[in-house]
């Protein structure tokens, strides 16, 4: 019998450029809030206690500050370090890296998955780049770990760029679907084998945050 497959995307902790509604590119994003990094705690406590039962053969990151951070606590609580995959970083802001959001859709009439073949800024990649360039990242990850377990620390574009990937989905997709993705979630995809061989994709869970505590006051 084949080995499951099984992939596991847990986004980041609350940053601050989130908090002030800034572009988080490597200009605007300058690391997680204390909330966030509360949140990086309990997500990674979870993942430890999976990682106990059937160890992650592979961790992996995206190379911006707020999930560099993240990762990093989960990588002390399993002790496996993560690999930093450039590719798989979000998308490539331009000229609205640090500037406000609601300025960059206002210009732009909505979000970049609204246009997806436009540039949202000057410099900036369009929506289709981006996911061209992450599901590419995401497809050389699984094929590398074919049967294994595999967890990456990344973005909700991540998260985007997965479902996007292994649903199948059109790539004007983004004009009448989107997926809502909490700060320290999980996403989780297997690929078992049934009982008549037929291997599959199988998308377990998204946006589970059942690990966080909820705030008080």
């Amino acid at each position: 019998m084949t080995p499951t497959t099984e992939l596991v995307i847990a986004r980041h902790g609350e940053a601050a450029c989130n908090v002030a509604g800034i572009v988080g590119g490597e200009l605007g994003c300058t690391g997680l809030t204390d909330l966030g990094r509360n949140q990086a705690e309990q997500l990674a406590a979870r993942l430890a206690s999976e990682h106990a039962n059937r160890p992650y053969a592979a961790f992996y990151a995206t190379p911006r500050l707020r999930v560099t951070q993240t990762a990093g606590i989960i990588a002390q609580a399993l002790h496996l370090p993560p690999t930093i995959d450039p590719d798989l970083r979000g998308p490539d802001h331009g000229d609205a890296d640090g500037q406000p959001w609601v300025e960059v859709k206002t210009s732009f009439q909505g979000p970049p998955q609204h246009a997806p073949d436009r540039q949202y800024a000057y410099g900036s990649e369009t929506w289709n780049e981006y996911l061209d360039r992450a599901t590419a990242a995401l497809q050389k990850i699984l094929a590398r770990h074919d049967g294994e377990r595999i967890l990456i620390a990344a973005h909700g574009e991540t998260v985007e760029a997965a479902h996007s990937l292994l649903l199948k989905l059109p790539r004007n997709a983004g004009l009448r679907l989107g997926f809502v993705t909490d700060h320290a979630s999980i996403a989780r995809w297997q690929r078992p084998t049934n009982r008549f061989g037929r291997i599959i994709w199988q998308l377990v869970s998204h946006n589970d945050t059942r690990h966080l505590q909820p705030r008080h006051g």
